[in-house]
């Protein structure tokens, strides 16, 4: 029988293809990048505290909203989503693995090393300037070199993020344990399918798009530039195909996450769980048809404007139905107001407002008056914030003992929840106001006397409560990595879903036996029939895991230095090509190596799963 590839420290992070590390690594990842996000988010609020404020220049403000946009889209809260889903989607479908482990690792390490690319600029100086949404032609002029960062940090990055995509799809579709239909998953995982499918279709647009843009400035093509014939609504077109849809991957998971938390702490079923399913399916199909609504002021006429007008109103209508089915479960329920359910609570009227600004940002007249302005800072963070960071901070708490088997303090919690509750709305609600009053967005400062003073100054205030928030939830989680006391399997006691039947820490292999499911929710059937276990669908077995391995990390590396190089190249051809060659050298030799080396995997022997059943059992565990 073959032996196990097995490393030690960190060697054992950088190789793992288990889906649980993957998944800390995303998270904490993601951690990262949103604090480097928030710290550039507290720069910005800063220099906009007074008016005529010279905290910054206006070409390092340009950088920095460049950067927070793009940071805290890209390299937060997507892998902080892909971690709970790597952590906890295998395990509510009672799978021991994800579909594609290698490509599972393959996905992280070129995330990272894209997100490493894009912050690289700072060291440079030459972060990107022209918005995160990187419109031609301010992309597109020769004194953006930034830009270059952007487009080939974010192509790494997507590659990762579409591999991922593709992983989870196959994984719900095709991994499932017995009994687990389409209509029995998690609503979780149910959101996490829909985000997936979300993913393959509109990252390619974007991906066509960087492509385009890096041709454009690192190799004289022309597509975007006016100046030379090229279009610039086009790479609207393409960004925006990529970019409202995007709101929904962000978003959709989010919704999962609350669907999650709010049966548990109601002790209740969820409320409408077909109808839940049916308007996540809905959201995703109509999230491809609303992207004009961006470009209302484009000039694409009245008919267009009013197709894309209607179909962004209709998206309100499965939304308003998750929220309605949200308070019916909570209407009667057992509420246990811990910090994931005071997240999960206070997300409904904060989301609600962003919806209602987005149904007046729809009336495509009223947007010219929108448009650009404050108002829609304010709605798009009411959105991303208020749904997606407070479903995120939700997540945490509630799996964090089930990923690291401690728990985060309630304590520290609920200061952190009220500190950032507080600071969400005093920064966001002002700017609505900001916005209707006249102010534009992206302008690093203002003159005084404009009516914009108070708002603003309350808006900064806000700023800074949020990080202390976020300083508070640091604390937190180092404190509970600190502390000896470890949580038992159903940490909450009214875990619904399998990722709660599975012992902490969860083995490598999930299920000594696969579980047999016999409907929804189904834990918490067994619970209440008596059982202290799930039943099971075979008896013990060996059980056949993929090996650690280096290339995934190397194939990255690889494509990270030659994108170096070819940002390099524009000013010394030799330092640049030389890159080049060694990158993609260090990535084909990685392939080349994976397809020769035989690598099977091992078998985890069935003496050995036996034992630790019995040891689980013996500790009173299960």
């Amino acid at each position: 029988m073959q032996q196990p590839r097995k490393y030690n420290g960190i060697m054992d992070w950088v190789t793992t293809v288990d889906h649980k590390k993957i998944g800390i690594l995303y998270l904490f990842s993601g951690i990262f990048f949103l604090l480097l996000g928030g710290i550039e988010a507290l720069l910005i609020r800063w220099q906009l505290v007074r008016p005529m404020n010279d905290f910054v220049s206006g070409e390092t403000f340009n950088q920095l909203i460049t950067m927070h946009g793009t940071t805290m889209i890209f390299l937060a809260a997507m892998p902080m989503l892909f971690g709970f889903m790597n952590a906890v989607v295998p395990l509510q479908i009672g799978a021991r693995d994800v579909a594609f482990p290698f490509i599972n690792s393959l996905g992280f390490w070129l995330f990272f090393f894209g997100g490493v690319m894009l912050n690289l600029s700072w060291f440079f100086g030459a972060a990107p300037n022209a918005g995160w949404t990187a419109y031609a032609p301010l992309s597109t002029q020769p004194d953006a070199s930034g830009v270059d960062f952007y487009a080939l940090g974010l192509q790494i990055s997507g590659f990762g993020s579409l591999m991922a995509g593709i992983n989870f799809l196959v994984t719900i579709l095709n991994m499932r344990a017995p009994g687990m239909k389409l209509m029995r998953m998690p609503l979780f995982t149910w959101t996490t399918f829909v985000a997936s499918a979300l993913i393959v279709f509109a990252f390619p647009p974007l991906t066509v798009g960087l492509f385009m843009l890096m041709f454009e400035r690192l190799f004289g093509a022309v597509y975007f530039d006016p100046a030379m014939g090229g279009n610039v609504v086009i790479w609207e077109h393409l960004f925006w195909i990529f970019g409202h849809p995007e709101v929904y991957i962000l978003i959709l998971p989010a919704f999962g996450i609350f669907s999650e938390i709010i049966p548990t702490f109601a002790r209740k079923r969820l409320f409408g769980y077909t109808t839940m399913v049916f308007a996540t399916m809905l959201i995703g199909f109509l999230g491809f048809m609303v992207w004009v609504h961006h470009m209302f002021t484009v000039g694409l006429g009245p008919v267009a404007n009013s197709i894309f007008a209607v179909a962004t109103m209709a998206i309100a209508v499965p939304t308003g139905v998750k929220i309605f089915n949200w308070l019916f479960t909570l209407w009667g329920g057992q509420i246990k107001f811990n910090v994931a359910m005071l997240y999960s609570v206070a997300f409904i009227p904060s989301f609600l407002v962003g919806g209602m600004t987005g149904v007046m940002l729809s009336v495509a007249p009223a947007d010219y008056q929108y448009h650009d302005s404050y108002f829609v800072v304010a709605h798009f963070h009411y959105v991303i914030v208020g749904g997606v960071v407070y479903g995120l901070f939700a997540g945490l708490y509630y799996w964090f003992p089930l990923m690291f088997g401690k728990a985060l303090s309630e304590k520290l919690g609920y200061w952190q929840f009220w500190l950032f509750f507080i600071g969400f709305h005093l920064t966001f609600f002002p700017q609505h106001f900001l916005g209707l009053f006249g102010m534009p967005r992206r302008v690093f400062t203002y003159l005084p006397n404009q009516g914009f003073e108070t708002m603003n100054l309350l808006s900064t205030i806000g700023a800074f409560f949020m990080g202390v928030s976020t300083i508070i939830l640091l604390i937190a989680v180092v404190k509970a990595f600190l502390s000896k006391q470890r949580v038992k399997p159903d940490h909450w006691e009214d875990g619904r879903t399998l990722e709660w039947t599975l012992p902490v820490p969860t083995p490598e292999y999930n299920f000594a036996q696969t579980p047999l499911v016999k409907g929804l929710d189904t834990f918490w059937l067994e619970k209440m029939a008596g059982n202290k276990r799930v039943s099971v669908a075979e008896p013990v077995a060996d059980i056949h895991m993929p090996n650690n391995s280096l290339i995934p990390f190397f194939m990255s590396l690889g494509l990270f230095i030659a994108g170096l190089g070819a940002i390099f190249q524009m000013d010394n051809a030799v330092v640049g090509w030389s890159l080049i060659v060694i990158g993609l050298l260090i990535t084909f030799v990685s392939m080349f190596l994976r397809s020769w080396i035989d690598d099977h995997g091992f078998y985890i022997p069935k003496s050995q799963i036996e034992a630790d059943l019995k040891a689980i059992r013996e500790k009173g565990d299960q």
